[in-house]
């Protein structure tokens, strides 16, 4: 197909007078037609110049999209691309710096950490491979930073029979299910051991997360905390269990009280419950990850781009041989000797761990949209607003909490991840008859 900016603007403003907008200066920077996916996108150099082309209700775009006969027509923002591409920069140059600290071995015997880390150098290169297929994606999304798209790299770099010859229980992505001009890693060994947990929720972004975990070679275990159906219903359980079986990732749900948690922000209405969940969920989930030898926790969390998509974390654990030698220790001693060494105990049956945080989807400055795509092709249950039963309820009976959840629908929006649009249907969703009844 051969367009020209200048046939381009003269079909947009004669649009535009059809439909009673006012005739107005169309500006483009660039234009790109794949003729794979019959898509166009039409890049200008500002927000107000893509509103402009886009037109009131998209009525503008669309009828040029029926003009053209064209599968899609995508506009974007060449400012808003500028700090997408720059995000994910930063998070390159972090899994650069990850990979060669790997290879110089620099954490082994380092005396700046603290005091009782175990440092977990030894296993790194368990996460090597995936970290290296990350980082390789990093480079061609911002290669192609207006046309990139999931499903046609997951499509082009994994054979039909990835997922049967490539279960957690035999081995991770070998080097023949990549194809080469896109990631150049070295060949990837056979391997049993779980090179990351995903914390998986059962919503789109914790999904996508493993769906990309399982494609990048991390191979994954998928662990879910079940605090009951309050915040955890049934709809994300269903989720959950056909993700897990259709992509022969191995999965464990953890129950874990939550009382206090629930009993504080809703009965009380003293707090909001996403940070203490977050927090509760976080704590656990590190915890499994020490007593079961993993290093990395992958997350779906969508605002911590750039340089800090892969944060060390030091765990404070008690080990239970340590937890045992005290219980031991306290019985033969008396209850004065107990409290007097019970500071002295504490620390050092306390040992610090390093585990690393990695925020998938951030490290990609991936937009919800193309999660959706990408979760579309699976068997997800679509689930409207938030999807948490508590904070539906919170929302009802105390509103002024609703100012907290916009403020993270607001960071979400700032990082790039929502679109103005997206923000406002999750807005409007706390005023919904599922939030009121």
């Amino acid at each position: 197909m051969k367009l020209t900016k200048e046939i381009l603007k003269s079909n947009i403003n004669r649009i535009r007078e059809e439909i009673s907008h006012k005739k107005s200066e169309i500006n483009i920077k660039n234009i790109i037609y794949d003729e794979n996916t019959d898509e166009i996108w039409i890049i200008t150099f500002d927000n107000p110049d893509k509103a402009t082309i886009i037109g009131k209700g998209g009525w503008v775009v669309g009828r040029l999209r029926e003009e053209l006969k064209i599968n899609k027509i995508h506009v974007i923002s060449y400012s808003d691309y500028i700090l997408k591409k720059y995000r994910m920069e930063l998070s390159l140059n972090k899994l650069n710096s990850f990979i060669d600290s790997v290879k110089l071995n620099k954490n082994k015997n380092n005396k700046n950490n603290p005091k009782n880390t175990h440092d977990y150098s030894y296993n790194y290169n368990y996460s090597y491979n995936g970290l290296k297929n990350l980082k390789d994606l990093l480079k061609l999304k911002i290669d192609n930073i207006y046309n990139f798209n999931f499903n046609t790299f997951l499509n082009n770099n994994f054979n039909n029979n990835f997922l049967n010859n490539n279960s957690n229980n035999n081995s991770n992505i070998h080097d023949e299910n990549i194809n080469t001009n896109i990631t150049n890693n070295a060949k990837i060994t056979k391997n049993t051991k779980h090179e990351a947990i995903v914390a998986l929720s059962g919503g789109v972004d914790s999904s996508f997360s493993l769906i990309l975990a399982k494609y990048l070679g991390f191979n994954p275990i998928a662990i879910t905390i079940d605090p009951g159906s309050i915040i955890l219903p049934k709809q994300f359980k269903n989720n959950i269990n056909n993700l897990t079986k259709e992509l022969k990732v191995p999965h464990k749900y953890i129950e874990v009280d939550y009382t206090e948690i629930i009993n504080e922000s809703l009965k009380d209405g003293r707090y909001h419950p996403c940070g203490r969940c977050s927090s509760k969920t976080s704590e656990t989930l590190f915890n499994y990850a020490i007593e079961h030898d993993i290093n990395m926790i992958i997350f779906g969390d969508m605002i911590a781009t750039g340089s800090q998509c892969l944060t060390k974390q030091y765990i404070d654990h008690e080990n239970e041989k340590n937890k045992n030698n005290k219980e031991n220790s306290n019985k033969k001693n008396n209850e004065k000797k107990n409290n007097e060494n019970n500071n002295e105990n504490n620390s050092e049956n306390k040992e610090i761990y390093e585990i690393y945080r990695l925020n998938l989807p951030a490290s990609l400055s991936v937009g919800k949209q193309e999660i959706k795509e990408v979760i579309s092709n699976y068997n997800i249950e679509k689930i409207v607003g938030f999807g948490c039963p508590l904070l539906g309820e919170v929302h009802k009976k105390y509103p002024y909490m609703r100012k907290f959840s916009i403020q993270r629908i607001l960071r979400e929006t700032k990082s790039g991840a929502l679109e103005v649009g997206e923000a406002l249907d999750l807005i409007w969703s706390f005023n919904s008859s599922k939030f009121l009844k």
